[in-house]
């Protein structure tokens, strides 16, 4: 990678991702792609920016032209609880977008990094230590964008030798992004509620098991696999990535032992519910373990420590 554009920069891994792919490939070959949402004082001072929509061909055609690019992280996605409200825009954004991405990358030579989730998965799919390869029938808008985004990704690689990687991400816990409206967001949530003494509404029933990670392993991820020697790479797309898991009991319990003022309440969202109880309790990532090395740093216990400590940081500040 040498020249690199981010759609969806502004995103939950987006405004990370990219901030570390200036770190490690320089400020200058890092462009950070906005639609509508401002990026940070930080992000738009850090390295080139322009404003670049999935669903415009020919913008993000000239974008790709002016600054040569050579490999496009494509980031841009409606979450799943909003992509329920929005299922129209969903697959415009999610599938149309993604196309397009992929026809410019077959164009103009580019390598694209296309991020799934375990919303890929659905109600048939085997809840416990779910496969690498297994059915995939998601019961959501979300879901049918993602397994069509890696069915596109697969396709352009095997028909036109478009170099197409992926990750099925679980639920990224981040210490930088506020929640957006993703199913997983209440492991974020009940953060922000410990280190400012509230207490926390959670959404999701006690007993609901979801696959998480912490935002630096997820940034390394991705940056491990675009590094990877393509000659070990049987999946190419999608592969399932895994740190935790954990229910809302077990997360409460682990903070509430740092923060033992910390009181937790349930009013379940039917909606999220409804999406959680078809995702894995966990994934089988033994196929990105052998193919490509992926190893992640942080436990719940771990992940904990420095979430308390970074948000606890900018509340004394005042920056929340």
């Amino acid at each position: 990678m040498k020249k690199i554009l981010v759609v969806g920069s502004v995103g939950q891994i987006g405004s990370e991702l990219t901030m570390r792919l200036r770190e490690v490939y320089g400020s200058d070959n890092v462009v950070a792609g906005f639609r509508k949402t401002q990026p940070s004082e930080e992000l738009a001072n850090s390295g080139p920016l322009e404003r670049v929509d999935a669903t415009d061909v020919p913008r993000l055609t000239e974008v790709v032209k002016k600054y040569n690019i050579d490999t496009i992280f494509n980031l841009a996605a409606l979450l799943s609880a909003v992509a329920e409200e929005k299922p129209q825009a969903a697959w415009n954004v999610g599938v149309n977008g993604h196309y397009n991405v992929l026809e410019i990358a077959r164009e103009f030579g580019c390598a694209v990094f296309f991020p799934s989730s375990i919303g890929a998965f659905g109600p048939t799919t085997p809840l416990d230590d779910t496969p690498q390869d297994t059915i995939q029938r998601p019961a959501t808008m979300y879901g049918v964008t993602k397994v069509t985004g890696e069915l596109l990704s697969d396709y352009y690689f095997k028909r036109f030798g478009v170099d197409t990687r992926g990750l099925r991400y679980p639920g990224i816990i981040s210490n930088v992004t506020l929640p957006g409206g993703g199913t997983t967001d209440y492991a974020v949530e009940i953060f922000y509620a410990a280190v400012k003494g509230e207490k926390f509404t959670c959404p999701l029933k006690a007993g609901t098991f979801l696959d998480m990670m912490y935002m630096p392993d997820a940034l390394d991820a991705a940056l491990d696999l675009m590094e990877a020697d393509p000659s070990k790479l049987k999946h190419r797309n999608a592969f399932n990535v895994s740190a935790m898991s954990f229910d809302p009991e077990i997360i409460f319990n682990t903070i509430k032992k740092r923060v033992p003022t910390l009181e937790m309440e349930y009013d379940i969202d039917p909606v999220r519910q409804g999406i959680a109880e078809t995702w894995p309790n966990n994934m089988d990532d033994s196929a990105a373990r052998e193919e490509w090395g992926w190893d992640p740093k942080f436990t719940l216990e771990v992940m904990t420590d420095d979430m308390l400590k970074v948000i606890g940081e900018k509340y004394a500040k005042g920056l929340l």
